[in-house]
C-alpha cells in the first residue's frame, strides 16, 4: 500500500519561510514521481510542484514560481518543499502523493493521477 507522510507545516508571519518533507517508502519513492498539492478551505485541491524520480525535471504552479523550490533526497526517500516569502494566499493544507504510471520526463498536475495521500500538514501565513 502506497502511503506518504507529510511533516513541517505551522504558522509564519508573510514573508517567512518553511520546509516540507514528504516521507515514503524506499518502495514507493523509487521510480515515482512525487507532486505536492495543496487545499484551501471552500476550495478544489490545487498542484503546487512535482519533480520526477530522476530529480529533473521540475515543474510548478505559476503562482509559487520563483519562491518554492521542489528537491528530493534518494538517500532518505524524502521529497522536500522549500517555500520562501510565503503569503497569506499560500494558507492550505499541504498534501504530497506518488505518481508511478506517468513517463519518466512528465509531471501530472492533475490530483487524480496520484496516490498515496497522507494526512496533510497545515500551513498558515499571517498578514
Amino acid at each position: 500500500q502506497v502511503q506518504l507522510v507529510e511533516s513541517g507545516g505551522g504558522l509564519v508571519e508573510a514573508g517567512g519561510s518553511l520546509r516540507l518533507s514528504c516521507a515514503a517508502s524506499p518502495r514507493t519513492f523509487s521510480l515515482s514521481n512525487i507532486g505536492w498539492f495543496r487545499q484551501a478551505p471552500g476550495r478544489e485541491r490545487e498542484f503546487v510542484a512535482g519533480i520526477t524520480w530522476r530529480s529533473i525535471p521540475t515543474d510548478y504552479a505559476d503562482s509559487v514560481k520563483g519562491r518554492f523550490t521542489i528537491s528530493r533526497d534518494d538517500a532518505t526517500n524524502t521529497v522536500y518543499l522549500q517555500m520562501d516569502s510565503l503569503e497569506p494566499e499560500d494558507t492550505a493544507m499541504y498534501y504530497c502523493a506518488s505518481d508511478r504510471l506517468a513517463p519518466p520526463t512528465v509531471i501530472r498536475t492533475t490530483h487524480y493521477a496520484y496516490e498515496g495521500w497522507g494526512q496533510g500538514t497545515q500551513v498558515t501565513v499571517s498578514s
